[in-house]
């Protein structure tokens, strides 16, 4: 076996190889930049090797600065994890020719499958369904538009060397396809240095369901069960799950199987995923394959007790594969949320910063289920605007879909983090979504449930009332606390409290009773003060000032608060709830409402920068007359690139930022008379 291996990457996948490695007993060397030289992937590997500037086109895609750091240190080998130089042929070809095993599919299958459009024809030679479209090089954007035209609308168009995401849009007219044609291959050729782009129909109210593969150099490969990754968010995968509640024995058998004969065309010798889109009525069809470790393969390993890490090793060393496709069985059901550092109250714009507060739950056994994290970060680290906003992988298993889900719900309202925005909000509502309990999915999901963007879910029945007994409780625990510094309460001695309190939360009111006998702490529920009581829910919890998470039992049942403390109250944080919380006196309450409401500044004549970026391009002029919808700029943050466009009519005033400027969160970039 490999006594030295080099993982060509970083983040929560860096780290997730050293930690198989190091249970192989293999040692590890790491690469980073400038902007990772503290980064977790370095200080857990055995060495690390500096390799440039932050910016990954002068780091992490040079294959000569990788190579270089293998002959350093002795590597014999190297995992490229996923992005980056995963899928480049050329760079497998260079550790070949320098004497460096690759650890992943060799060259020819990645030529044939790693490029989305050899890959489409190689399925087709392979007699496996495919989607209608395009298969050949686009020319410019009249070339697109006729291409679309004879295919139909609605059209994707696709980076032939993408992945994650990164030169993908979706088009219904003409217009759009020529303003997604330029966008994708200036994000292609950004994020993958190759700008070739090809366009194919797109399956309505599609589901998207890829088959993991396993391969060795002896001939034998085998399929791993499906994956179901229809929860997206501009094409970038949110939420997935194994299995799919869609198939049924026979459709993933056939899928599988198909998977396998692809797989085996092309020699294919390592971890792969082939996806396919797939009809609400089971019909499927070949979209792509990923050759090398797909970021959702954490909920493969989960539902098979395969380490997909520890198979690639083991294959690009040379051994053959010890399981047999009668071996895979699909135990239980596993689900992962991406973590990602991003606004979901701004539309999920992008959001760098220190992490101030970054306290994961416990990964092991909760109950009937398993967590698991799977991260690259810590509290005190950064989150960089050079590379993908991926914060962590949640993962939870547990023996049914419902349980599983349930405990990811725990899992998210127990993970804390501060000092950036992040997704954990968005996250947390979708696991309370009927349709997503339902397993009633497609790729539209987002855009169908929430078409006028994310806002959080308001607080109201129950879970509200349980955050309003916790807001009451530890408005108590810090009263105590006060009396007992203030010698108002003896050491060791519980005095017994009966309090009258209000809690508000946005325009909800809860007047609310707060008794504490010493052993336990109760909060009564009345209708308005002095009304009959609605409600009585008994609090436990070890929860104690400035921890970030309240975690206990309302009523015996176990529940996980987020608190953050704000001016004279509260910030909670459950089951998608974020809200303020405030707990007064009853003359307190009376006093609140008369306080007037703060109201925003008007910013309606300002362009302002939605996120930390940078500006890639102005097409407006001082004295331009614009109109609503109209592109007015172009900002890059985390290699995807947003048009801003106007709101309403108007006439530019003012430019206060030119391309190549690097703005923080609402800089002004334009002014509107």
């Amino acid at each position: 076996m490999f006594k030295k291996i080099l993982i060509a990457n970083r983040g929560e996948i860096a780290c997730r190889v050293i930690k198989t490695a190091r249970k192989m007993g293999i040692q590890t060397v790491a690469v980073y930049s400038d902007a990772d030289k503290d980064a977790v992937h370095v200080e857990m590997a055995d060495e690390a090797v500096h390799i440039g500037p932050p910016t990954a086109s002068e780091s992490y895609l040079v294959i000569d600065k990788i190579i270089a750091a293998c002959k350093q240190t002795g590597a014999e080998a190297v995992h490229p994890g996923y992005g980056f130089l995963s899928e480049r042929e050329a760079f497998a070809l260079a550790l070949k020719d320098n004497g460096i095993v690759f650890i992943g599919p060799n060259p020819h299958a990645i030529a044939a499958m790693g490029d989305k459009i050899e890959s489409k024809k190689a399925a087709a030679a392979a007699k496996v369904s495919t989607v209608p479209g395009f298969l050949g090089v686009i020319e410019d954007e009249v070339h697109a538009v006729k291409i679309s035209d004879e295919i139909g609308y609605p059209v994707m168009i696709k980076a032939s060397a993408g992945g994650g995401g990164k030169g993908m849009r979706i088009a219904h007219s003409a217009g759009e396809v020529a303003e997604g044609f330029r966008l994708a291959k200036s994000e292609a050729k950004s994020s993958f240095g190759d700008d070739r782009v090809f366009v194919e129909k797109f399956i309505v109210n599609p589901r998207h369901i890829e088959i993991q593969v396993l391969g060795d150099k002896h001939g034998n490969v085998i399929y791993l069960g499906e994956r179901e990754c229809s929860i997206q968010r501009r094409n970038q995968k949110v939420i997935e799950e194994a299995p799919s509640p869609l198939l049924d024995e026979k459709t993933r058998r056939a899928m599988g199987e198909q998977a396998v004969a692809l797989a085996k065309a092309v020699q294919y010798d390592s971890a792969g995923t082939v996806e396919f889109v797939a009809g609400q009525d089971r019909s499927f069809y070949f979209l792509e394959m990923n050759t090398r470790l797909q970021v959702e393969h954490p909920v493969t390993e989960m539902v098979t007790g395969i380490d997909l890490v520890e198979q690639m090793i083991k294959v690009a060393y040379g051994e053959k594969l010890t399981i047999q496709q009668s071996d895979v069985k699909l135990n239980g059901w596993a689900v992962e949320s991406r973590i990602y550092a991003e606004d979901p109250y701004r539309n999920f714009l992008p959001s760098i910063g220190r992490l101030v507060t970054y306290r994961p739950p416990a990964e092991g056994k909760v109950g009937a289920a398993v967590l698991r994290n799977d991260t690259g970060v810590t509290e005190g680290g950064e989150i960089s605007l050079y590379y993908d906003p991926m914060i962590a992988k949640l993962v939870t298993w547990a023996p049914t879909r419902e349980v599983a889900i349930e405990a990811q719900a725990d899992a998210l309202d127990a993970f804390a983090i501060d000092g950036i925005q992040h997704n954990i909000p968005f996250l947390s509502a979708l696991m309370q979504h009927p349709r997503w309990r339902s397993g009633e999915l497609s790729t539209g999901f987002i855009a169908e449930e929430y078409p006028e963007g994310f806002a959080p879910r308001q607080p109201v029945g129950e879970p509200a009332e349980a955050m309003a007994a916790v807001a009451a409780f530890i408005d108590h625990m810090l009263n105590a606390r006060k009396r007992k510094i203030s010698g108002q309460m003896r050491q060791g001695h519980r005095v017994s409290f009966d309090r009258d309190r209000v809690v508000t939360m946005g325009e909800s009111r809860y007047d609310v009773q707060v008794l504490d006998d010493g052993e336990n702490i109760a909060v009564r529920f009345f209708e308005g003060a002095g009304g009959r009581e609605t409600a009585s829910h008994t609090i436990a919890s070890a929860w104690a000032p400035g921890q970030p998470v309240f975690s206990g039992t309302v009523d015996g049942k176990p529940v996980n608060v987020l608190v953050r403390a704000i001016p004279n109250g509260l910030l909670l944080a459950y089951r998608g709830i974020a809200t303020r919380a405030y707990v007064y006196t009853r003359r307190e309450a009376e006093l609140a409402a008369l306080m007037p409401v703060k109201v925003a500044a008007d910013t309606g004549k300002k362009l302002l920068c939605p996120m930390p970026g940078l500006v890639k391009s102005i097409a407006v002029v001082v004295g331009q007359e614009v109109k609503a919808g109209e592109a007015l700029c172009v900002v890059e943050a985390m290699k995807m690139e947003n048009v801003l466009r106007a709101e309403r009519d108007g006439k530019v005033k003012s430019i206060a930022a030119k391309p190549g400027d690097s703005l923080a969160v609402d800089a002004v970039i334009m002014e509107f008379e």
